[in-house]
């Protein structure tokens, strides 16, 4: 389960100072589907950033687990609004949805295994071999869901995963993270 208390953020300069977060609080437990939304500035990402550990809240917490969030929990995916600068031009698809599992220390029998059920998922199978710059927007996008789903999250969070593609592949990419919801069992 995932909860916020009383979170704020201030973000401070030189010349003035702005409140991006005040007082949030929520619970979301497992399995559920939750969508922020909010007009642009109104601090969708400073939440994303700070549920996940990324940014630093300037009062409240985030629990994850009855446990305080004081970095990126090893239980926790992300796919950013930004997905072309997630992925690594100069690496295979394959080896871009690897790298996380990898890190994370699994055998490669394993690794193989996640990133083929990942690409599968996403219907990526055939382009294993190509590259991210080979690969159109909504296909980029789909490769850093992929690389998401295989680490196994328990808790998948998306900044504006659809913002940067056309409207009939953002409609397929709904459908996908639905089916992946359902199907994984994981929040999002």
């Amino acid at each position: 389960m995932l909860r916020v208390e009383g979170l704020k953020k201030i973000y401070a300069g030189k010349t003035r100072t702005v409140e991006a977060l005040r007082d949030i609080t929520f619970t979301v437990g497992d399995g559920e589907m939750v969508c922020i939304v909010g007009p642009s500035g109104a601090g969708k990402t400073t939440l994303l950033k700070c549920l996940s550990g990324l940014l630093s809240p300037t009062a409240g917490q985030v629990l994850l687990d009855g446990k305080p969030v004081s970095g990126p929990p090893e239980a926790m995916a992300l796919v950013f609004q930004e997905y072309g600068r997630s992925l690594f031009p100069w690496m295979s698809v394959e080896s871009n949805v690897e790298l996380p599992l990898k890190q994370k220390g699994l055998t490669k029998s394993r690794r193989a295994k996640l990133v083929a059920d990942a690409l599968e998922a996403v219907g990526l199978s055939q382009t294993r071999n190509s590259y991210p710059w080979q690969l159109s927007g909504g296909m980029q996008q789909r490769v850093a869901i992929a690389r998401a789903v295989a680490y196994e999250p328990k808790i998948l969070v998306m900044d504006e995963p659809f913002a940067a593609v056309d409207a009939q592949t953002r409609a397929d990419l709904e459908d996908l993270i639905r089916v992946l919801w359902h199907s994984l069992g994981v929040t999002v």
